[in-house]
């Protein structure tokens, strides 16, 4: 007979993230919110965190910060292999009850050193991340390797999307725990600002994701330019790489494709979302992405890539495409009374399903069943 021991205060270590507080992305966020919960569950808990990283402080909302060697700028791609290893490293030989591992490469290459430590590896597994385009076919080879480790070697998996979930037992034939990102709810959105990008409310559309192929930006724009429409497209990210080039060359003659570059100020980004008339999200990569549910928690009319992934979260909460013409098609559209019944749902999503509490919750109870021990 299995029976869990009632919980009791756990160690816990958080790696594989540019560290906290957030000034990054989604894990970096999940890192802060996921800390700062447990302890203030009476947990200990320490964030590994770059030593580039802009934060120098020890302590961050009572949560402790481990700097490990990090020089991205010189080491480039290396740069995170010897992080990732240097922290797992550390972290085995400091006594952690659970090692968090968000993101599975490649820190799984060094799983290995797993058996010098009691402490239970979990690894979040994020997205398919293998099939990125940026990667050249060898790197995604590679990664694909670190997959496979991760899911042979971490004491458990846990996968953010429903989608995620199928992928691994399809693939590996393995078991995980499902949990997603949370969001806040925004409910202050500026009119003011849309000023400063010669927009109105309601009279452009938007787009936002890092410059990769994989995020569909050709799909949009295509299907934008097929439409005919005189709205301004809004097109938000660091456009300042190869692809982003390229973007903007394939679309110049359109003046009405406008890069912005990218927004980093929340109120702002979240304000745009509200005025947009459609926001387009077309990341197809798996996963449960944090910028899909922060636009579903700032009133954003929501058309997205139509893949098993975006599903999952939204639902039949969206519209979505699959093509250029599906694109112009929802441009042409009028939604009506549409759009004003799946803002609301989406919202009502987000504060039951994607709250932070309730995804702090599941990773506490995910710790508690992975350290529970059988007694005879």
């Amino acid at each position: 007979m299995v029976r869990y021991l009632p919980q009791r205060r756990w160690t816990i270590a958080i790696l594989g993230t540019r560290g906290i507080p957030n000034n990054y992305g989604g894990f970096e966020q999940c890192a802060e919110i996921i800390s700062t919960y447990m302890i203030q569950k009476g947990h200990q808990v320490t964030v590994y965190n770059p030593s580039d990283h802009f934060f120098k402080g020890e302590v961050y909302k009572n949560v402790k910060i481990q700097r490990i060697f990090s020089n991205e700028k010189n080491l480039l791609f290396f740069n995170v292999f010897i992080f990732d290893f240097l922290s797992l490293l550390h972290a085995v030989f400091n006594g952690y009850d659970i090692i968090l591992e968000l993101g599975y490469h490649p820190a799984s290459l060094f799983y290995f050193l797993k058996r010098l430590s009691r402490a239970k590896i979990i690894t979040n597994f994020a997205g398919m991340e293998w099939k990125r385009s940026k990667w050249s076919g060898s790197t995604q080879k590679l990664i694909r390797l670190c997959e496979r480790i991760a899911v042979k070697k971490s004491d458990a998996i846990i996968a953010d999307n429903v989608g995620i979930q199928a992928y691994i037992k399809s693939e590996y034939n393995a078991g995980s725990f499902f949990s997603a990102y949370g969001a806040e709810l925004f409910e202050s959105p500026d009119s003011q600002i849309l000023q400063n990008y010669s927009v109105e409310k309601e009279n452009y559309f938007m787009m936002m994701a890092r410059f990769q192929k994989d995020n569909n930006f050709e799909m949009v724009l295509d299907g934008y330019a097929l439409s005919g429409s005189e709205k301004p497209m809004l097109v938000i990210g660091n456009h300042h790489n190869e692809y982003g080039s390229y973007l903007k060359k394939r679309y110049k003659l359109n003046d009405n494709i406008k890069f912005i570059g990218g927004i980093y100020n929340y109120p702002i980004l979240c304000s745009l979302r509200w005025y947009a008339d459609i926001y387009f999200h077309g990341h197809s990569c798996g996963g449960t992405n944090p910028s899909l549910l922060e636009a579903m928690a700032s009133n954003a009319f929501i058309a997205a890539h139509d893949n098993q992934f975006n599903r999952a979260v939204l639902g039949p909460h969206a519209l979505f495409f699959d093509g250029p013409e599906t694109v112009s098609s929802i441009i042409k559209t009028q939604h009506g009374d549409y759009r004003k019944k799946i803002i609301s749902a989406n919202k009502i999503k987000v504060k039951e399903e994607y709250n932070w509490d309730k995804i702090c919750n599941e990773y506490l109870q995910i710790f508690n069943q992975v350290s529970g021990t059988e007694i005879n």
